[in-house]
């Protein structure tokens, strides 16, 4: 099952013409139904693997190729999801945890260039399993008001639990194809 998920993968970051979205941008639905929860949580679980397996064997100078012209390498993709899934799963618990909690942004470019962010992708990797098992088994024990509960982002305003996580498992296979087009597109 996960060869022929990967095989999808593949031909949807082939088919991609804006390598800035190879997937399509996130489109939030309007109602999220408790199989699209059951979906968000098994593409957060699959996470990990996906992208130990994206940059499986590469190189220093592949993981130092931006995976488009003027976007992020492959390594600082890797640690960019390590540090934006840290952040959700911190607003997460924040909304379960408090009323409707006002949670900062943060500049993601300007973290993309701190000096941590040139460490090996292996450190990212690691923290990415073991931050999922957690947010997962998190998830999977959620009753129906706890996915109402929500935060008030300083940028983008108010959003639901079940919202956050539709979006980070979109955000989960987003940088997941990032790495795969370049891969296909170099034939790495």
């Amino acid at each position: 099952m996960k060869g022929d998920s990967r095989q999808g993968e593949r031909r949807k970051a082939e088919r991609s013409t804006d390598p800035r979205y190879p997937i399509g941008p996130f489109v939030a639905p309007e109602v999220v139904s408790a199989d699209d929860r059951l979906g968000a949580i098994s593409v957060l679980a699959e996470l990990p693997d996906r992208l130990r397996h994206a940059v499986n064997r590469l190189d220093h100078h592949q993981l130092a190729t931006p995976y488009r012209e003027g976007g992020w390498t492959l390594r600082q993709v890797v640690h960019h999801v390590a540090d934006s899934h840290m952040m959700a799963f911190i607003r997460m618990r924040l909304a379960l945890t408090e009323d409707w909690p006002k949670v900062p942004s943060y500049d993601e470019a300007a973290c993309s260039r701190l000096h941590d962010s040139s460490a090996p992708v292996e450190w990212s990797l690691e923290l990415v399993e073991s931050l999922h098992a957690r947010w997962v088994m998190l998830l999977q024990s959620l009753k129906e008001e706890q996915w109402q509960r929500g935060f008030v982002h300083s940028a983008y305003g108010r959003t639901t639990v079940d919202l956050a996580a539709q979006e980070y498992a979109w955000h989960s296979r987003h940088h997941v194809a990032h790495i795969m087009h370049l891969r296909y597109a170099r034939h790495w």
